[in-house]
C-alpha cells in the first residue's frame, strides 16, 4: 500500500480530484496536462478499476478514486508530521504550524502569548488562516491546517477538542452608552430595540444568536453586517450602536476602557464556548504540540473569568 501511495500518480489523481480538473491540477503541479491523464490512465490499468469519471467541464472521481485520494491525502500529512518529529530529535528546533483561526481570537493571540512563545522557540514559523465556525472545523478535519481556534462549532466526528472554555456571548457597547452606565445585565428584549451589528451566518457568534432569537421568539434586526470583527468594534467605538461578541474578542477595548461586555440573560449565549480543534487521529509535529499547550494556558479566550 506503501508503494502504492508514493507513486506520482496518485498525487496527480489526488490534486485533479481536489480541483475537480485534470487542468488546474497541472496549473498547480506545473506540468503538462497530458502527463497527469497519462498517469491517471496507468493507475486505472494497474488496479483494474476506473477512478475518474470526465465530465463536459473537468472530472469527478469514482468510489475507488474517492477513497485513494482520501488515502494519499492522509498518508502524505502524517509523512510531513514524521519529518518534523526526526527533525525535532536531531535538534533542528525549526519547524511549521498551520492555524486557522476565527477573527475573533487574533488580538488575544498576538497582544502577548506568540511574542512570548517565539522568544522560547526563534526559529519556528506560522501561518494564520481566518475563516468563520465552519470553514475552520473543515480546514482542521480535511488537513490543511494542525491546529483550529473556533467559537461555537457543533460536534464533528472527525475533529478533537483539546480545549474548551465557556466564553458567554456579551453585549458590546461604549463606556458612555446608557446600559454600560448601569452596569446590569441585559436582555435580549432590550437589545431589539438598539442598533445592532452582527456577523454574517457562518460564523460562531451569528449562529449562536440565531439559536438565541429562536429561543426567545425574538429578532433581532442588524442595522450592520459584515464578517469581521473589527468593522463591529469600529461600529461600536464610533457610536454607531452595538453588537453581540464574547468578551474576549475585544480584549484590548475592554482595557483601555473604551468598550464594555454586558452579560446577557440568555443560557443559549450564556453557554456558548472557546475551543482548541485537531483532526481525530492526527499525531501532530513537537512544534505544533508545544504550541497547543502554550496557548491553551496563556491565551484570554481559554482561562476562566475565576482564573484572570
Amino acid at each position: 500500500m506503501v508503494d502504492l501511495l508514493a507513486r506520482p500518480g496518485l498525487r496527480y489523481l489526488y490534486e485533479a480530484v481536489r480541483l475537480g480538473s485534470v487542468r488546474s491540477a497541472a496549473d498547480v503541479l506545473n506540468i503538462n496536462p497530458s502527463v497527469i491523464s497519462r498517469q491517471i490512465a496507468r493507475l486505472e490499468l494497474d488496479l483494474g478499476i476506473r477512478l475518474i469519471e470526465r465530465l463536459p467541464r473537468g472530472i469527478r472521481a469514482t468510489e475507488a478514486g474517492q477513497v485513494l485520494a482520501e488515502q494519499y491525502r492522509q498518508w502524505s500529512v502524517d509523512q510531513g508530521d514524521v519529518i518534523s518529529k526526526l527533525r525535532d530529535l536531531s535538534d533542528l528546533r525549526t519547524g511549521h504550524v498551520d492555524i486557522t483561526l476565527g477573527e475573533g481570537f487574533v488580538s488575544d493571540l498576538m497582544s502577548g502569548p506568540l511574542n512570548s512563545f517565539w522568544e522560547r522557540h526563534p526559529l519556528l514559523s506560522m501561518s494564520f488562516t481566518l475563516a468563520g465556525t465552519n470553514e475552520v472545523v473543515r480546514s482542521v478535519a480535511e488537513d490543511h491546517c494542525h491546529i483550529g481556534l473556533v467559537y461555537n462549532a457543533t460536534p464533528h466526528p472527525g475533529i478533537r477538542t483539546t480545549a474548551a472554555i465557556r466564553q458567554p456571548v456579551c453585549l458590546i457597547a461604549r463606556a458612555d452608552h446608557p446600559l454600560a452606565l448601569q452596569g446590569l445585565p441585559v436582555s435580549l428584549k432590550e437589545v431589539e430595540g438598539l442598533p445592532v451589528g452582527l456577523m454574517v451566518p457562518g460564523y460562531g457568534t451569528r449562529q449562536i444568536v440565531a439559536q438565541a432569537e429562536n429561543q426567545e421568539r425574538i429578532w433581532l434586526t442588524p442595522k450592520l453586517t459584515t464578517n469581521s470583527i473589527h468593522v463591529l468594534r469600529q461600529f461600536v467605538r464610533t457610536g454607531l450602536g452595538v453588537t453581540l461578541l464574547p468578551a474576549f474578542a475585544i480584549a484590548s477595548d475592554i482595557m483601555d476602557g473604551t468598550l464594555v461586555a454586558l452579560p446577557v440573560r440568555n443560557s443559549i449565549l450564556e453557554g456558548a464556548e472557546a475551543k482548541v480543534i485537531t483532526r481525530t487521529g492526527r499525531n501532530l509535529p513537537p512544534a505544533a504540540v508545544n504550541l497547543l499547550r502554550y496557548l491553551t494556558a496563556q491565551m484570554l479566550a481559554f482561562r476562566t473569568a475565576e482564573g484572570g
